[in-house]
């Protein structure tokens, strides 16, 4: 049997396949056009911060890389939480990403269990960028040099102590709770929405005393603006080998950092997750950026996608324990 088809038919068939097969060829997927207009990365804290810190020289070099503006937005309040949540609502077009520390994904949910955003199904996780081990830092008009004189202060001069933390239920608010908890001592905690505004605030000795990333404290050490009396890592720096930790100092197995990771909304294409990616790796790995971040007690710590999601599971498991084991309440 022949099936007749006339010559006008023919012609609209072959032009409609014609069209469909030159669409195919010629309109890239959106994907491969990316970046196509300006890239936000948000920053859910005040600026000045070690996320800042972090962000801005990568955002820098991005553009350089790819030939498109990377705009840094900071979007405060809520622990992180605001600026977390504008990223996790994005369209998933590479056009809208984040840079966020422990305290957003970790250390907030384990406090705040009604947070708007689950910090691993509702993210693309491209990589872990820097880790920074906090220092217990004070003003240096206060009669303190090591951790013991710091606890007895506090306690006996509860009138004349606050300790500045990064808002409710961030790490450096745990950070000085499980401090507290284990010398016994009741601090008083004043809540800042960065690191920046609590670091000036110590320094002006509207507050006594604060920990938070090496990498935000130490060019306020090293100025003479603030007093350095422990660290809160594993082990001592080695440009500041006569600073003591804080497991030194009678607390066993006490640390306490932050780490900064990259994020995009769920959903981000593969292609642009991997130029995020490598791009973003090949720029942290040269002896620059790491001599850059060492100098400030930080270490570059790259992950793939999946070892960062892993990595805040297991973290946020941690502060839960934390939070359980001292009954740890914020209202």
């Amino acid at each position: 049997m022949t099936l007749n088809i006339n010559n006008k038919f023919k012609k609209t068939l072959i032009h409609t396949f014609l069209g469909l097969l030159a669409g195919a060829i010629c309109t890239p997927s959106f994907s491969q056009t990316w970046p196509n207009k300006p890239v936000r990365i948000i920053i859910p804290f005040a600026p000045g911060g070690a996320t800042d810190a972090v962000a801005r020289p990568l955002a820098a070099r991005l553009q350089e890389q790819f030939g498109q503006a990377f705009i840094i937005e900071n979007k405060v309040g809520a622990n992180g939480n605001i600026g977390a949540d504008f990223v996790a609502k994005s369209a998933p077009d590479g056009h809208t990403l984040l840079i966020a520390d422990l305290g957003t994904f970790t250390s907030g949910p384990a406090v705040f269990t009604n947070t708007s955003f689950d910090p691993i199904n509702d993210f693309t996780q491209i990589t872990l960028l820097i880790s920074s081990p906090y220092g217990l830092a004070i003003h240096p008009s206060l009669p303190i040099t090591t951790v013991a004189e710091l606890l007895s202060y506090a306690k006996n001069n509860p009138a004349k102590f606050n300790y500045a933390m990064l808002g409710a239920g961030s790490a450096s608010h745990l950070a000085g709770i499980e401090l507290g908890a284990r010398a016994k001592v009741a601090f008083t905690f004043i809540p800042y929405k960065g690191g920046a505004p609590a670091l000036t605030d110590v320094a002006g000795g509207q507050s006594q005393a604060i920990s938070i990333a090496m990498l935000s404290t130490y060019p306020f050490v090293k100025s003479g603006k603030l007093r350095l009396i422990a660290i809160m890592g594993k082990e001592r720096l080695s440009f500041l080998p006569d600073i003591p930790t804080v497991a030194e100092a009678g607390f066993p197995g006490f640390v306490a950092g932050q780490w900064q990771g990259f994020f995009g909304p769920k959903g981000l294409p593969k292609d642009i997750l991997e130029k995020l990616r490598t791009e973003t790796i090949r720029y942290l790995n040269s002896p620059e950026t790491k001599k850059r971040f060492a100098d400030l007690g930080g270490e570059v710590t790259t992950t793939s996608s999946e070892e960062l999601a892993k990595f805040i599971i297991d973290e946020k498991n941690k502060f839960d324990r934390l939070v359980k084991e001292h009954q740890i309440k914020v209202d």
